[in-house]
This record gives structure tokens, C-alpha cells and sequence, in this order.
């Protein structure tokens, strides 16, 4: 059974995890609306992996006898100036999902709950991942037009769409 600190956290980590999924669904709208296609298709799958994040803690909590509690999410930009500063948008935010992730850990160790601690070692390997990703697409748009994202040339953007387009769907 989750503590009550552990529940309030978990639930708030939830709501985190779908805040994520709009920023993503956000940042996919406003790169289709550019006809950045390949960008747009790789946010929305990133969106879809931020769903199946907050419905694994959605779970956890109804597994262990929680209460799950769905506040409003929060409303997220609806536009970037360049596709760098959409980048580093996610970045930020991945960030923080990693140090909300590392907070949890810090309460499931404080509290001794070993059952959270097994589930949220599975998170602390995947922000890992997420901050990886991010931090490689902020790299090749630095490689491409420098450390602003602005100087990048049509042809040099048309081919990193494209390779963003071929991300699977995981």
C-alpha cells in the first residue's frame, strides 16, 4: 500500500507526464503548421511515449491501493520561433521530469517502499534516455546553423526533417 506522501507525488508525476504529452502534441502542431513534417511525426510519437509514461504511474498507484487523482493540466505553448527553441523546450522539460523521477525515488527510499523503488528504476533508465534524445536534436541543429538555430540553411533543415521522420514508432 503507497503512503500518502508517495500517492500525492505519483499523482502529481501523472499530471507531469501528461503535460508532457501536450507539450509534444503542441510542439508536433507547430512544426506540421511550418511543413516540418518529420519533426512534427517524431514529437507526436514522443507525445504517444509520454501517454504510456503517465498511464504507467496511473497504474502503479491503482495497484497499490492509491487513489488517483487527475488535475488539470496545464496549458503549454502553442508556438516556437525556431525549431531550436522547440528543442530546447523539450529539453527543459525532460529535465525536470528527471529530477521529479529522482525526488520519487528520494520517498520511496525514505519511506521504505521498496515496491516503488523497483517500478521507478525503470524511469530513472528512460530520463536517461529522454534527456539523451533531446540533447542530440539541440546538437544537430547547433551542427547545422550554430548555437541560435536561426542560421540554418533550407536544404540542411529539409534533410534533419527528414531523418526525424524516420523514427519508429517504438
Amino acid at each position: 500500500m503507497l503512503s500518502k506522501k508517495m500517492e500525492k507525488a505519483l499523482n502529481k508525476q501523472v499530471n507531469a507526464e501528461f503535460y508532457a504529452a501536450y507539450l509534444y502534441l503542441a510542439i508536433s502542431a507547430d512544426f506540421s503548421r511550418k511543413s516540418l513534417n518529420g519533426m512534427a511525426d517524431w514529437y507526436h510519437k514522443q507525445a504517444q511515449e509520454e501517454v504510456e509514461h503517465a498511464m504507467k504511474f496511473y497504474n502503479h498507484i491503482q495497484e497499490r491501493q492509491g487513489v488517483v487523482i487527475l488535475e488539470p493540466i496545464a496549458a503549454v505553448p502553442s508556438e516556437w520561433a525556431t525549431p531550436m527553441s522547440a528543442f530546447k523546450a523539450a529539453l527543459v522539460h525532460e529535465q525536470k521530469v528527471t529530477g521529479m523521477i529522482n525526488a520519487l525515488m528520494d520517498i520511496a527510499v525514505g519511506e521504505k517502499d521498496y515496491a516503488s523503488q523497483s517500478f521507478l528504476k525503470w524511469f530513472i533508465d528512460e530520463q536517461v534516455e529522454e534527456e539523451s534524445e533531446a540533447t542530440a536534436n539541440i546538437d544537430r541543429l547547433t551542427m547545422l546553423g550554430g548555437k541560435d538555430g536561426k542560421s540554418i540553411s533550407g536544404g540542411s533543415l529539409y534533410q534533419l526533417d527528414k531523418l526525424m521522420g524516420k523514427r519508429s514508432g517504438e
